[in-house]
């Protein structure tokens, strides 16, 4: 029922992958703080419209509406998924891959003619707000999945100190194909 689904079986399996994406995601990221801490990502991503309608084709009511329980089924489905790919969310602390706990809050929403997901992938651990070296990225390293950051909202931080800032920035790594870019979200706050 859906590819995103079998994208993460292809990657799961070991199985070659091919040199383009087959499916383009933009995302949004939320950085949840609490008490002094980083404690989670929220996410938001938003499917490009092939993968949208696909998806849906099936969930597609007479009088042109999704039923809220079939969406629900299908989120349920591609959470469950990723599970084992850590929901193509890498965090790190001064370079030490960071723990990530199952994803809770999770929905999809159908608007204009785009598929969204909306879930939370908390920290095992949450991350001092003084630590250094804090940073993320939602990414496929084998490039099944293109991700990319929205444009205008891409990422916000909830209930931080306003000395607390978010910069994106591009890193390089080894890949499938060689060399691949993707960008990462660095997190850190000065004094208050």
């Amino acid at each position: 029922m859906t590819l995103l689904i079998a994208g993460t079986g292809l990657l799961c399996t070991g199985e070659t992958a091919h040199a383009h994406p087959h499916l383009s995601i933009t995302t949004r990221a939320t950085v949840l703080y609490e008490k002094g801490t980083f404690v989670g990502l929220r996410q938001t991503w938003s499917f490009d419209k092939a993968y949208s309608a696909i998806a849906v084709e099936e969930l597609h009511k007479e009088d042109g509406s999704y039923d809220p329980a079939e969406l629900a089924e299908l989120a349920k489905v591609n959470i469950e998924g990723m599970r084992e790919v850590s929901y193509f969310t890498v965090a790190q602390l001064s370079g030490h891959k960071l723990e990530l706990g199952d994803a809770r809050d999770y929905r999809h929403e159908f608007k204009d003619g785009i598929l969204l997901l909306h879930f939370t992938v908390p920290f095992v651990q949450p991350v001092p707000a003084s630590a250094r070296g804090f940073n993320f990225a939602i990414s496929d390293p084998e490039y099944f999945i293109a991700f990319e950051f929205d444009e205008v909202d891409p990422v916000k931080l909830q209930g931080a100190p306003a000395s607390c800032k978010t910069a994106i920035q591009t890193r390089s790594a080894p890949g499938l194909f060689g060399l691949t870019q993707s960008k990462a979200v660095a997190v850190a706050c000065g004094p208050a």
